[in-house]
């Protein structure tokens, strides 16, 4: 059972989730499932394994966030923006992505779980234009730091806007890689129960 596995997962986690958020990401997860077969939303077909590299996999990132505005960038079907907002219903989230049928799924994923923290957009990264600056960009999709960072530099405030990098092994050549006016804050080692692989979080700020 689902339930029975996402609180074995959390247990093993300092996260503490309430009874309607458990039952609000395990909606997310079967409509991820029902929604794939059409879609092809996402590579991970089993949906407890979704529970381990999408769910907790997004979730453990959640203690090292600054801020209360975030983009999402190629987000996907919502990873890791609605794990996320699920958590933090406080906060606010952005999730763009260029492709229709991903915002489609959102804004059935919005509806269904009845969250009120998340905007769905459509959107190329390099033509949005946010009406105010956001705490934090968060992402998993891009394929370097440095395309991250050259993507979105216009989407965060230069004083206390965060990159916030999701990545798999510590990502050492893509950081020495850096334009001079980005530095690196902190790289954290992330622990997801039954993932196999190291996960990282990379945090970068601007320094101009």
């Amino acid at each position: 059972m689902l339930l029975e596995k996402l609180k074995a997962l959390v247990a093993q986690t300092d996260i503490e989730l309430t009874d309607e958020q458990e039952d609000q990401l395990i909606a997310y997860v079967e409509l991820l499932d029902k929604w794939n077969k059409t879609y092809n939303l996402t590579s991970v077909r089993d949906p407890s394994e979704m529970l381990v590299k999408h769910i907790l996999d997004s979730l453990v990132v959640g203690k090292l966030l600054k801020g209360n505005i975030f983009i999402d960038v190629g987000t996907g079907p919502g990873l890791p923006g609605i794990p996320l907002a699920i958590l933090y219903p406080e906060r606010n989230f952005v999730l763009l992505d260029s492709l229709g049928k991903r915002i489609t799924f959102l804004r059935q994923v919005i509806y269904q779980l009845k969250l009120s923290n998340v905007t769905p957009v459509q959107s190329r990264v390099e033509a949005y234009t946010p009406e105010v600056p956001f705490d934090g960009v968060l992402s998993r999709a891009f394929s370097s730091l440095q395309d991250m960072v050259s993507w979105c530099q216009h989407l965060i405030s230069a004083e206390t806007g965060t990159f916030f990098a999701l990545k798999g092994q510590y990502p050492a050549e893509e950081i020495d890689a850096l334009p001079e006016n980005i530095e690196l804050v902190a790289s954290h080692q992330l622990s997801v129960p039954e993932l196999t692989g190291e996960r990282h979080l990379v945090e970068l700020k601007k320094n101009n």
